[in-house]
C-alpha cells in the first residue's frame, strides 16, 4: 500500500482526503493542528474554511479562459454530483444553494458583460443581464438608487463550507482514512513526517495547510511565502425572509455578499484586510462597518436584523505568484503543494483534489 500523509484539513485537505479514499491502493492519513477540522458550535474559527461564505463564482467570473476558469467550472460540476452523494452516504445535510448569483452593476456600460455572455453561451453556460424594471419586479427589497442593472448567473452556487467539510471527513473516515486533529507536523523529508505525536513513514506528502504551509516548506528548505488576509463576516436574522426562501440567489455587489440561509437568516461579508509588514493582522472595526454599510445600502431591511454571531478567518495568500499553488515542491518528487487558495478554497477544492489524485495515482 502507498502511504499518503496530508497536512491540513480545511476544505481543501478534506476534499483531497475524500478523493484519495476512493483509490484502493492508497492508505491516507490526515494531520491538522486544530482541535477539530472546523468549528461547529458558532464560536470564532480563525481558519480560512471556518471564515468562508462558500460563494462559488464560476460562470460569473470575468475570466474568459485559462486554467483558473477550467478549475472553477470543473469544481462546480463536481459539486453537483458530490453533494447529493455525500448526503446519501453520510446522512448529513449540506446546505447547497442552487439559485445562482445575482451581481449588481453600477456602471452604464455593460459591453464587457455582453461579450462574456456570448463566450459563456459557447461554453454551455448562461448569463443574463437584468434591467432595473426586472429587478424591481423580482427583487423588490433591493435599493436600486445606484444600481444600473444586474448580471444573473443561474449556473453558479453557494455551499456551507463547514457542513461540507464535516461531511467529507465523515465519508473519508468510513472509507478508511485516518484523521489526527490537535497534532502539529513539525518537520518532514521525502521519507517521513515528524509530528508532535511521533514519526510516520510516507511515500507521498501533500501540503494543504494554508498559512501553515510556510513553516513546513521552510523545514524542507524550499520555503513558500504565504501570508494572511483577514476576512470578517456576520450572521443576521430578519423577522421575515427578503423573498421566497427557496428561490433566493446570493446577491453580490462591490465585493460584498448577501448569502441567504434557511428561513430568514443571512450571512453578510466579507472584509479583505491585509497584514502589516511583520505579518500580523487583527480584525478592523472600520473595515467591518464598511461592509455592513454597503450591504444595507443594497438591502435596507438588513439594518433592522438581529445579529446572531460575527466571526473572522485568515485566508492564505501566496506572495509574488498567483493563487492557488498546486505543484511538486521544488527539489522533491513525492511532496505536493496544494495550498494558498486565498479566497477560493471552497470553489477550487474539487479541482485541486483531482489534480492531486492524478499526480499520485495517474
Amino acid at each position: 500500500m502507498t502511504q499518503i500523509a496530508i497536512v491540513g484539513c480545511g476544505i481543501v485537505g478534506a476534499t483531497i482526503a475524500h478523493e484519495l479514499s476512493q483509490v484502493p491502493e492508497l492508505t491516507v492519513t490526515v494531520f491538522d493542528q486544530q482541535p477539530t477540522s472546523v468549528e461547529s458550535n458558532g464560536s470564532i474559527c480563525p481558519t480560512s474554511t471556518g471564515a468562508a461564505l462558500g460563494v462559488l463564482m464560476g460562470a460569473i467570473s470575468k475570466k474568459e479562459k485559462g486554467n483558473n476558469l477550467r478549475m472553477r467550472l470543473e469544481s462546480l460540476r463536481y459539486y453537483e454530483k458530490l453533494i447529493p452523494e455525500l448526503e446519501a452516504f453520510t446522512g448529513l445535510k449540506i446546505p447547497f444553494n442552487r439559485n445562482g448569483i445575482l451581481m449588481l452593476q453600477f456602471e452604464e456600460d455593460l459591453s464587457v458583460w455582453e461579450k462574456l455572455i456570448e463566450i459563456r453561451r459557447s461554453q454551455g453556460l448562461t448569463l443574463e443581464i437584468l434591467g432595473r424594471d426586472r429587478l424591481k419586479s423580482d427583487y423588490p427589497f433591493l435599493n436600486l438608487d445606484q444600481v444600473t442593472a444586474a448580471i444573473y448567473s443561474p449556473d453558479d452556487r453557494q455551499v456551507n463550507p463547514v457542513a461540507l467539510t464535516q461531511a467529507l471527513i465523515v465519508a473519508a473516515k468510513q472509507r478508511g482514512v485516518t484523521f489526527h486533529f490537535d497534532i502539529s507536523v513539525t518537520g518532514a523529508n521525502d521519507r517521513e513526517v515528524h509530528t508532535t505525536n511521533g514519526t510516520m513513514a510516507i511515500d507521498w506528502l501533500v501540503i494543504s495547510a494554508g498559512l501553515g504551509s510556510t513553516p513546513l516548506t521552510k523545514s524542507l528548505k524550499q520555503p513558500i511565502d504565504i501570508r494572511p488576509v483577514l476576512g470578517q463576516a456576520i450572521h443576521l436574522q430578519l423577522s421575515q425572509p427578503l423573498g421566497v426562501s427557496e428561490l433566493q440567489p446570493v446577491i453580490t455587489g462591490n465585493d460584498v455578499h448577501i448569502v441567504p440561509l434557511e428561513d430568514s437568516d443571512y450571512w453578510v461579508g466579507a472584509t479583505v484586510e491585509f497584514p502589516s509588514e511583520p505579518g500580523e493582522v487583527q480584525p478592523n472595526a472600520a473595515s467591518f462597518q464598511a461592509v455592513m454599510q454597503q450591504a444595507i445600502a443594497f438591502c435596507p431591511r438588513l439594518a433592522n436584523a438581529e445579529t446572531i454571531r460575527t466571526w473572522y478567518g485568515l485566508r492564505p495568500r501566496p506572495q509574488g505568484r498567483p493563487a492557488p499553488i498546486i505543484e511538486l515542491l521544488p527539489g522533491y518528487q513525492n511532496i505536493l503543494l496544494a495550498t494558498g487558495h486565498y479566497r477560493n478554497g471552497v470553489l477550487l477544492a474539487p479541482a485541486t483534489a483531482e489534480r492531486v489524485r492524478r499526480a499520485i495515482s495517474p
